[in-house]
């Protein structure tokens, strides 16, 4: 993967990008096509998200793009929206169904990122650009937008090192990672490894299937009862839904170690106020949805990416794709007020209900 250097505020509500590279360079996919009609403000956008389990799709990422492609089409654009719920057949169905509806562009993130070329391709055929959200789907996509993902994974990694101090080489630590078929979890454990590799021994990794807190939590059990409970000093989650399920794994074993995550999911950041959960990883979604927005609407329009996107990035099949990558902050007890109270992701109301009260208020959340 390529990248230029990013310079986007983590937390911001908008995004403001310089040119990116010439059109020669992304393969000519930051222009439109010759022959593609300019059109309106009253496009079509499909947007495609791939699971209802983990909180911020539904909650953060689909009203975020939908009011941004809103915004920038004068109340015109419909945005027509699937979730796969964790199934890459039915995501692919939706795809071909969205093609076969005519709508203007795409936005996909990808339940099964190899599963999916062959419904992209179909979608390139038709004429509908498309913008892979999210996770870097195969196929001749148009436009990609998502967070740094081995920084994600690095910045979780030194995290959990933080936490560890000299305990780091007094045991061994477990790695849940995210699922096979998601392309970012294995950028994450890459980043990961990268910080931890020479540092910590990985008693037991996982690649836990479809991200589920219960095969977490599975795991979880299975490493506990091969290593030892003694033997383990921490554990490196790879997001927020699997931490819970790794807790309650480590809880019934009578084990408290630092456990990392990531998405800043609200129960999440209640097991960081309690000290359950050690850190998460902030990734500010409206930088990324804006983003997609942005690129969805200029692409059904006919217009250039030059003014979004600024860097390119390789995917397995296509070569230079014009993309928005955004940074992300590592979240802790220290800096919740900063980050997602600050930024109105939740109020202190939301985060400190009854049984977090007494932990809220030992913290200063206000």
């Amino acid at each position: 993967m390529r990248r230029t250097a990013v310079a986007i505020a983590a937390g911001a509500m908008a995004v403001s990008l310089a040119a990116c590279g010439s059109a020669a360079e992304s393969g000519n996919k930051s222009e439109a096509s010759d022959s593609a009609a300019k059109k309106g403000d009253a496009i079509k956008v499909g947007l495609l998200l791939p699971e209802n389990q983990t909180a911020r799709y539904e909650k953060f990422d689909k009203p975020l793009i939908e009011k941004k492609v809103k915004e920038l089409t004068n109340n015109k654009a419909e945005v027509v929206y699937a979730n796969a719920k964790q199934d890459a057949s039915l995501q692919n169905q939706q795809v071909d169904t969205m093609v076969t509806n005519k709508v203007d562009v795409l936005i996909l993130d990808a339940v099964d990122a190899k599963a999916i070329a062959g419904s992209v391709k179909k979608a390139k055929e038709a004429g509908i650009p498309v913008v892979a959200y999210d996770r870097l789907a195969e196929g001749p996509i148009d436009a990609y937008t998502s967070f740094d993902n081995v920084t994600v994974g690095k910045t979780q990694g030194e995290a959990l090192l933080e936490a560890l101090g000299d305990k780091a080489k007094k045991g061994q630590i477990v790695m849940m990672n995210g699922s096979s078929t998601d392309p970012n979890a294995a950028q994450f454990k890459e980043g990961a490894h990268a910080a931890l590799d020479g540092k910590v021994k990985v008693g037991r990794e996982y690649d836990t299937k479809e991200w589920k807190p219960e095969n977490a939590n599975a795991n979880m059990e299975g490493a506990i009862s091969a290593l030892g409970k003694d033997k383990i000093v921490g554990v490196y989650s790879a997001n927020d839904g699997m931490a819970g399920g790794i807790i309650t794994a480590l809880k019934a074993a009578g084990i408290k170690v630092p456990v990392t995550g990531q998405d800043a999911e609200l129960a999440g950041v209640q097991r960081i106020v309690t000290g359950e959960q050690f850190m998460s990883v902030y990734k500010p979604y409206a930088p990324e949805a804006e983003a997609a927005a942005e690129m969805a609407v200029a692409l059904a329009q006919g217009k250039s990416l030059d003014s979004v996107a600024k860097d390119t990035v390789d995917s397995p099949t296509t070569k230079g794709v014009p993309s928005v990558l955004v940074p992300v902050v590592s979240l802790t007890q220290e800096n919740i007020n900063d980050t997602v109270i600050k930024d109105g992701v939740y109020t202190v109301d939301e985060i400190c209900t009854g049984k977090y009260k007494a932990a809220c208020d030992k913290l200063g959340l206000k």
